[in-house]
């Protein structure tokens, strides 16, 4: 992976004030020959402090955090801040402006594409700047995600745990940090799952920078519950840090922390079909639970497929769209952190105040 990077920028990250601006992104096309992508950028900066990165629209398809982020850039004054503030509501803006979770330039996950390369894909190339160039001056980044067309899901704040031979302390500034957000679901994950170590969370954290993800909503369409918890929650956690000292929040509610238990939370659709769910997101389940059915397409001669739960617990995301292909996760479960770890999470939701 090159260390220098492609994209650049007019926007200067050491000079105090407001600046809107955006990064280039390079990208040649037929029509285009010195082509550049602007990609939208904000830098809020007053004097000497901890740099918040804030992040939306790593998916395209995903709006509360986009929403959410602009209303920030345009309320947040320099006079406000004590530190620097980074917002890029669009991160992958070849996807948000095509509303897909995906780039329409190079099909790129952005958030499976972490650390990037300097001269790779152009998605590649933005995992690229913001691994080498914004992350670096971050003390903590916070992006802002939801379950985009294919998911519902619950409103979540999620963190993964320690770096592995870290001390407790890590992840205790992380449980912290998702108390002070305020969603009503609180998810530690251990990253086996998902994305991995390619994801912008599992990045920061091999860099030292505090990292918090959400999930906000889905099914493509815009949860004003779910954007304001974003805002809202972002600005708790902005003043909690001593970025945003003064700023007027309502405070946070009850969180209710929970786990993801390795690849066995997810649920996969085994064949092509129809999903018939049984369960809402939010339900408590058993394993062996029927979760639902996926009918057939080739006719009513063919049997319906039963799918059930493999764990028990909270279901925390359910497939949105019902025509599904095999391999699909249909949905996600969640169980309650161990009582031997509650003392500790009760311990620094006290320590919590805003």
């Amino acid at each position: 992976m090159a260390s220098t990077t492609r994209i650049w920028t007019d926007v200067d990250f050491d000079k105090d004030g407001k600046q809107f601006g955006c990064l280039r992104l390079p990208f040649s096309t037929d029509l285009s020959a010195y082509g550049t992508i602007p990609i939208p950028i904000v830098c809020i900066k007053n004097g000497a402090g901890p740099t918040a990165l804030l992040i939306a629209g790593n998916h395209g398809d995903e709006y509360e955090g986009q929403v959410a982020l602009a209303k920030l850039a345009r309320q947040i004054e320099a006079r406000d801040v004590s530190g620097r503030i980074i917002l890029l509501p669009a991160l992958n803006y070849p996807a948000v402006i095509a509303g897909r979770r995906v780039s329409p330039l190079d099909e790129g996950n952005l958030n499976r594409m972490f650390p990037g390369d300097a001269n790779g894909t152009p998605t590649q190339m933005i995992a690229h700047y913001v691994t080498k160039i914004l992350l670096p001056m971050a003390s903590i980044v916070i992006d802002l995600h939801s379950g985009g067309r294919s998911l519902h899901y619950l409103p979540c704040c999620m963190i993964r745990s320690g770096r592995s031979g870290s001390s407790d302390m890590e992840t205790s500034k992380l449980i912290e940090l998702m108390h002070v957000f305020g969603a009503p679901y609180g998810s530690i994950s251990d990253g086996s799952a998902g994305g991995g170590a390619t994801t912008l969370s599992a990045t920061a954290q091999a860099l030292g920078v505090l990292a918090i993800t959400t999930e906000l909503g889905g099914g493509a369409y815009l949860s004003s519950t779910g954007e304001a918890l974003a805002r809202d929650g972002t600005v708790r956690c902005l003043k909690h840090l001593g970025i945003l000292p003064n700023a007027p929040v309502a405070p946070a509610g009850t969180t209710r922390i929970m786990r993801v238990n390795g690849k066995q939370a997810f649920a996969y659709a085994p064949v092509r079909g129809i999903f018939e769910p049984m369960i809402e997101i939010g339900d408590e389940v058993v394993a062996g639970q029927c979760a639902g059915f996926i009918h057939p397409l080739d006719g009513p001669d063919h049997p319906v497929t039963v799918v059930q739960c493999a764990q028990s617990g909270l279901v925390a995301c359910r497939r949105a769209p019902a025509l599904t292909e095999a391999g699909d996760c249909l949905f996600k479960v969640m169980t309650d952190q161990a009582m031997s770890s509650v003392d500790v999470l009760r311990h620094f939701a006290s320590m919590c105040s805003v």
